[in-house]
């Protein structure tokens, strides 16, 4: 997975969900600005907190670098995308959690194929060089899903549920995306696919947490996201 990027976006935003990740927040932002030792200026990263309560606001508040927006009530993360995408001025937009899940060191190799003109969406697969430490219900949701998205899509995917899915700008703000909570995933899979375009994987490193340690989604997100796949392939594109 290692290997220099070639080609760089104009402008990289990367979008932050975030909810009560006091704990977290800083080190993945630190992980997020050491992009900046490849991209320089070529990198804006966009914060939206969903109302946190355990300080994570104020936490960012005091950072100087980002471009913030808070919501006033709790509202999910795809509210908070949603919301980002009103503030990016990025080319290729990134979506990344604000825990420490995913390694930011592999968002450059994904936008790569975009700015190249290969695809407009790449997907960050925490599958394609085998399973990784997830517990059997979280590795069989996940196998579940892109099964399902393959099936009604076609779209060949590997890991549809991954947090890491990178796009052209012009491409996702023109999706008219209704997702409150982790639906966005689906919603986004389907609505990209219908259009016709292509999504690539790329491999990624992939280190997951525990609900104790902070993790949010619950299985009854997993029912959503599979009600959101069949929804969308019928619905309006």
């Amino acid at each position: 997975m290692a290997g220099g990027v070639s080609a760089l976006p104009r402008l990289l935003s990367v979008v932050i969900p975030c909810y009560n990740e006091a704990t977290t927040i800083l080190p993945a932002l630190e992980q997020v600005r050491s992009l900046r030792q490849t991209l320089g200026d070529a990198l804006e990263i966009v914060v939206v907190d969903d109302a946190s309560t355990d300080g994570s606001w104020e936490i960012l508040q005091a950072q100087s670098d980002l471009i913030l927006a808070r919501h006033a009530g709790n509202r999910g993360k795809g509210a908070c995308i949603r919301t980002a995408l009103e503030l990016t001025g990025g080319d290729v937009i990134a979506i990344q959690d604000a825990d420490l899940e995913y390694d930011p060191a592999d968002l450059p190799r994904l936008a790569e194929p975009i700015v190249r003109g290969e695809a407009r969406v790449v997907y960050g697969s925490r599958f394609l060089e085998g399973r990784p430490p997830m517990r059997w219900p979280n590795y069989l949701c996940n196998r579940l899903l892109a099964l399902t998205a393959n099936l009604l899509y076609r779209a060949k995917l590997t890991d549809e549920a991954t947090c890491y899915k990178v796009f052209d700008a012009e491409l996702l703000k023109s999706l008219p995306l209704q997702c409150e909570r982790f639906e966005f995933c689906p919603e986004v899979t389907a609505r990209v696919r219908r259009r016709g375009e292509r999504i690539l994987e790329r491999p990624i490193r992939y280190m997951p947490r525990t609900f104790d340690a902070g993790k949010k989604i619950r299985w009854w997100d997993g029912v959503e996201a599979l009600w959101t796949l069949l929804i969308r392939r019928f619905g309006k594109p």
